[in-house]
């Protein structure tokens, strides 16, 4: 049986369980020869089809993000792509991935980047901002990851700026301890709930003591 015949559109499933136990399952067998099959099909005529391959490539890669990670390209194709539930879901296929595969999606961080600033969507950018704090991680892209986390909290919306503060300060190094409180003090003076203002406040209040 095709992996085709598993997907929840085969199934006549408007929902999302049979791609997560498709998913699942895959996981569990460790079954690569699927795995191509769901990238070979994420180009497929059928919108649909196409948005449950990416479906269950990117739940893979939460669970075992080693069975995906070296198709890093073609997820980084996909980022072009006028259908934009490719888009965000191969943003979040690459940020499952991007501590396996640093070299690689850090090849494609322009691309990913400008994506998050065009594409209009929410989830693409929080991921952009997840595959830069996990390369903020690694020396040999801590410098320029940590600058551009930075630049996304300059500019991000202010319903994102809590979140972003942060998945960025467990990553932020010494050198940019104070240009890092500056910018979140600067955004968080704009905010207008209150629930938003106190996690910032928590995060520099952390920081303060460290």
């Amino acid at each position: 049986m095709s992996v085709l015949d598993r997907l929840a559109t085969a199934l006549g499933r408007r929902d999302e369980v049979p791609n997560q136990e498709l998913a699942q399952n895959l996981v569990s067998r460790r079954d690569t020869t699927a795995v191509k099959e769901l990238i070979d099909n994420l180009n497929h005529k059928n919108k649909a089809i196409q948005s449950d391959c990416i479906k269950v490539l990117y739940e893979i890669g939460g669970a075992n993000p080693d069975l995906i990670a070296k198709y890093y390209q073609e997820f980084g194709q996909l980022l072009e792509s006028k259908n934009n539930r490719l888009v965000w879901g191969a943003m979040t296929a690459l940020d499952t991935i991007t501590l396996k595969q640093p070299k690689g999606v850090h090849g494609l961080l322009a691309k990913i980047l400008k994506t998050a600033d065009t594409s209009g969507s929410v989830i693409a950018r929080d991921h952009a901002v997840g595959i830069l704090a996990k390369l903020a991680t690694l020396k040999p892209y801590q410098r320029d990851s940590i600058a551009l986390l930075i630049d996304q909290l300059l500019s991000c919306p202010n319903n994102q700026l809590a979140m972003y503060v942060e998945m960025s300060a467990p990553v932020i190094d010494a050198d940019n301890r104070e240009k890092f409180r500056k910018v979140v003090e600067q955004r968080a003076a704009g905010l207008d709930k209150e629930s938003q203002k106190k996690r910032v406040a928590k995060v520099l209040k952390k920081l303060t003591r460290s």
